[in-house]
């Protein structure tokens, strides 16, 4: 007795490629910041675009913006896209958005996050670490906003 076996292709997922889309650092108040007292604070702001490419390849873009201010002075803003080319072959489409909205920026976070450590460092500022993300959360929660507002669910995460 078969229970509802699809006789469609088997479930695959893979990365193609994972690479740095785009890049900005700015530290507009550059010398002077240097001169006080550093005691900043950090604000991130994530974003996730996926878009359709082929059949069943996405790109998957995850924005992350970090500002950091010292009292009312912008200390430096850096701003990365990062992204990766997924193929999923034999998923529902309710396990397409999670996979798209939620484990591909997971996949992609690590990468972000170097080069926002690299960028600061760069910038002559003290190493800056962004902690984990759990983006199955920030999914079901725009899901759930998404809901209440009587909008289609996708894959992108409201800006915060």
């Amino acid at each position: 007795m078969a229970e509802n076996e699809q006789p469609s292709a088997e479930r695959q997922f893979s990365v193609q490629r994972i690479y740095t889309k785009d890049v900005s650092f700015e530290s507009p108040n550059a010398p002077q910041i240097f001169r006080g007292e550093w005691n900043p604070k950090h604000e991130m702001n994530l974003n996730t675009k996926v878009n359709p490419l082929d059949n069943n390849i996405f790109e998957v873009v995850l924005s992350v913006t970090v500002n950091a201010k010292v009292d009312d002075k912008v200390a430096f803003v850096v701003e990365v896209q990062q992204a990766g080319i997924f193929s999923a072959n034999g998923f529902s489409e309710e396990e397409m958005g999670p996979l798209l909205g939620a484990y591909c920026p997971t996949l992609l976070f690590p990468y972000a996050r170097e080069v926002v450590t690299d960028l600061v460092v760069k910038g002559s500022y003290p190493q800056l670490v962004l902690q984990h993300v759990n983006f199955d959360l920030l999914y079901a929660q725009h899901q759930k906003q998404a809901a209440e507002q009587g909008q289609a669910g996708g894959a992108q995460p409201s800006h915060h």
